[in-house]
């Protein structure tokens, strides 16, 4: 049997007979009954605890204490959960990363007030801060950063809690010691790791709870910049302003066009597409003479390039972004492409030859990244459209099945096509290789570094294909892109990893009419991404904690 991704059995294995959120064996999205969804009634969401993941901890240290070092890195790597690292419910705490943690705060507080310049930026009383004056400025700087880190304002009691370790690190030491010590502790402690929600009664609601003004300053502040809120939101918390919906689409509208969004989005893209990692790709070198891992980097940020543009000053919509005749490059990216007229190391936006190319899909950097040795694999292209961009699920193998798993001999075919085709013959393997397979034979005209190419081994390329459930051949990738483009399955998809990555888990059954809602607003707004963003902060869900599911 030949089989590269190990796949066995049905699609939708894994369901749970659930009518709003089972997808069946095809995995496109089974229709919710809207009588379910839209009674007039409040569907609240969930809130468990989130924990700042790396990337959370990085931008908020470096707006605390302006510490450009990027320290959460050498912490352990989040558990995938729901693609992003930031699936609440994945987040647990090893011995481990907490006893790293305390080497991240240490080192944090050290740099914070590593010299009286950098401790002025805590707060000017301590530039010159005397003896008979170490107390107050002491008061000053714990009641801010205390309440900023912990992103609401101190409790009573707790800046004397905290000013009593101040007095401890002091003892036999200088005042930038004590002050260390302090941020040490606020870094460990769980009100700021956490994103706790303890919510607020609902007069209207009263089963209900909302978050309070400044959960909600750090519900917009994590989802649009991932990181802790600025004056403006603490501000508009203080004011009751984040109490309605209108009051937190203003703030959306306001943060979204700030430069901070554009960074957040970056990272929702690194981890939904297979590019994070094209600068340390390898290849060899014999048969790909032009690639390098600086080709690799580069083509990473041709696709944040373009989806930037796309989303920001384009159309904006998925469907655009998955069709666009466009992209960017620079110099040494359209020499490997085999562009002329583009020089220099600046990006420039360059039109496509579209019987080639067109959209995201088709990109070097996708068709690299979703090849994982010197030849490409169809099973694997395919997997990553099916369960990345149309949420269907494909069970790995296990077992016996999984021992007899193999990729094929590169002898046994001229062609991808000819040495996978034993998949749609294994009754074993069919189950799921029937969608995945199609799929991903459709892609064949790019080689394991992106470049076009007619034919393999002398032999022309059969870059025909289908997508689950249609009855439509398509020619080549281009005609699949267009078909995707105007599948609902895929912006529903697009939609739903959204959904999980803004509000920090993995849509379980009573997220229902989440989704539900959400995938109806994007459709309203003829899926436009930055459109789907601020509808993010207007569902039930966000606006809303039922006590039953304070986690």
């Amino acid at each position: 049997m030949i089989l590269a991704s190990g796949c066995t059995g049905n699609l939708g294995d894994t369901r749970t007979n659930d009518p709003l959120t089972d997808d069946p064996p095809t995995g496109n999205p089974t229709t919710v009954d809207p009588s379910v969804c839209e009674d007039g009634a409040v569907h609240p969401g969930r809130a468990p605890l989130r924990r700042l993941t790396r990337f959370e901890y990085n931008n908020t240290v470096r707006d605390l204490f302006g510490d450009t070092t990027e320290p959460a890195f050498s912490l352990p790597s989040e558990d995938v959960g729901n693609g992003f690292g930031n699936d609440a419910d994945a987040l647990s705490v090893s011995s481990l990363l907490a006893e790293q943690l305390s080497t991240v705060a240490e080192g944090v507080a050290r740099r914070a007030t590593a010299s009286p310049e950098v401790l002025a930026k805590l707060d000017p009383c301590a530039r010159n801060v005397s003896p008979e004056g170490e107390g107050a400025c002491a008061r000053t700087i714990v009641e801010r950063i205390a309440s900023l880190a912990y992103r609401r304002p101190l409790a009573a009691g707790e800046a004397d809690e905290l000013l009593a370790l101040y007095s401890v690190g002091r003892t036999d030491a200088t005042f930038d010691v004590g002050i260390a010590t302090v941020i040490e502790a606020l870094l460990q402690s769980p009100d700021f790791l956490y994103r706790v929600e303890w919510g607020t009664s609902d007069p209207e609601h009263p089963e209900l709870r909302r978050p309070t003004g400044d959960e909600m300053a750090t519900r917009l502040s994590y989802l649009f910049w991932g990181t802790t809120p600025d004056d403006e939101l603490r501000m508009a918390a203080q004011a009751g302003e984040l109490s309605t919906k209108e009051g937190v689409r203003a703030q959306a509208e306001r943060m979204l066009d700030d430069p901070r969004a554009r960074t957040t989005i970056r990272f929702f893209f690194d981890n939904l597409l297979p590019i994070s990692n094209l600068a340390d790709l390898e290849r060899n070198a014999e048969a790909f003479p032009t690639f390098s891992k600086t080709i690799g980097s580069l083509m990473r940020e041709e696709t944040q390039r373009f989806l930037e543009h796309e989303i920001f000053e384009g159309t904006g919509t998925w469907a655009s972004v998955l069709t666009a005749p466009y992209t960017f490059m620079n110099g040494p990216l359209a020499a490997f492409y085999g562009v002329s007229g583009v020089t220099g190391d600046e990006f420039q936006k360059v039109q496509l030859d579209t019987t080639q190319r067109l959209g995201l899909l088709t990109q070097a950097g996708m068709m690299a990244g979703t090849t994982h040795s010197n030849t490409t694999n169809p099973v694997v292209r395919g997997s990553f459209v099916l369960q990345k961009l149309m949420c269907m699920t494909i069970s790995l193998p296990t077992g016996d099945i999984l021992e007899r798993v193999k990729p094929p001999d590169p002898y046994t075919g001229a062609t991808a096509r000819e040495r996978f085709s034993q998949h749609s013959q294994d009754e074993v393997c069919r189950g799921c290789h029937q969608f995945m397979d199609p799929v991903g034979f459709t892609f064949e005209n790019y080689d394991a570094v992106g470049l076009f190419r007619t034919t393999e081994n002398d032999v022309t390329i059969d870059a025909s294909g289908s997508l689950p459930g249609s009855t439509e051949t398509v020619s080549g990738p281009t005609e699949l892109v267009k078909e995707l483009a105007e599948t609902e399955e895929v912006h529903g998809c697009f939609a739903k990893r959204w959904t999980e990555y803004a509000y920090g888990l993995t849509l379980r059954a009573e997220d229902a009419c989440t989704k539900h809602e959400i995938t109806t607003a994007f459709k309203a707004s003829g899926y436009n991404v930055k459109q789907l963003l601020i509808d993010l902060t207007q569902t039930d869900a966000f606006h809303y904690i039922s006590d039953a599911h304070q986690e």
